[in-house]
């Protein structure tokens, strides 16, 4: 879920243009969905150096019935603190990474690896992933492989990996880089950008060795909810847990 200012928004490539809905009311609806868990992120924070909002994220939580990750405008130990305390379950940064390389290192010792989750943007450039920050629009001095092993091992529990180009899209997941970044780190990748059919699914998890999947558009704008994908990953030989 793509959180900027009052609502959910969707578009294609990171241009997060189009409103599609409240986050409140979405929270509701997933929790009947079957989803594992929800993943909020504000995607103008960074960009406007706007302080979380915790209180917000407090009223979220109350109402999230699965676990909840919360990211966007992260850059102290304090802002993490206040998340967690509001009841998300896992934080998200990406961008405070690259200025304050520690701050993935000091929030696992202080609030336990399983809960920092690092948030990884790339972009296809000359035949090369590397790395973005700030809503994918900075770009990094890292290729994805190199980042991906270097918040590992700072201490991230999950990598939340996102192609840039093809979020959005619908077309498919970035099979190859996925792949690349799933057998070169010990912690889950949970990949991101693309899904568009229920085949892109089990090619990410099959194919790429991806740990989890993630998804955004094609709830919105197509008839796939998340009990069809997962009973479509289980016809594929993937373990997934179905509700009754």
């Amino acid at each position: 879920m793509l959180w900027k200012d009052v609502g959910l928004v969707k578009g294609r490539s990171f241009d997060h243009s189009r409103r599609v809905g409240s986050v409140l009311p979405a929270v509701k609806v997933y929790n009947s969905r079957d989803v594992d868990e929800l993943v909020l992120l504000d995607v103008t924070a960074t960009l406007t150096r706007a302080v979380p909002r915790f209180a917000e994220i407090a009223q979220f939580a109350r109402e999230c019935n699965v676990p909840l990750s919360v990211g966007g405008g992260i850059r102290t130990e304090s802002d993490i603190e206040g998340i967690l305390r509001a009841g998300a379950d896992k934080v998200v940064v990406n961008s405070s990474c690259f200025a304050q390389p520690d701050l993935v290192s000091r929030a696992s010792r202080s609030f336990g690896s399983q809960c920092v989750v690092v948030s990884i943007d790339y972009r296809i450039i000359d035949g090369n992933a590397l790395t973005f920050s700030h809503a994918g629009q900075v770009p990094e001095e890292h290729t994805v492989v190199e980042w991906a092993r270097t918040v590992e091992d700072s201490g991230a529990g999950e990598i939340l990996l996102t192609d840039c180009t093809r979020d959005g899209t619908m077309s498919g997941y970035d099979i190859e880089t996925i792949e690349r970044v799933a057998n070169a780190v010990g912690v889950p990748v949970i990949a991101s950008g693309g899904a568009g059919t229920l085949d892109h699914f089990v090619s990410a998890v099959k194919q790429a060795s991806a740990d989890a999947v993630a998804a955004g558009s094609v709830f919105h704008f197509t008839e796939i909810t998340p009990r069809s994908i997962k009973e479509h990953l289980a016809k594929a030989g993937v373990p997934v847990r179905l509700g009754v």
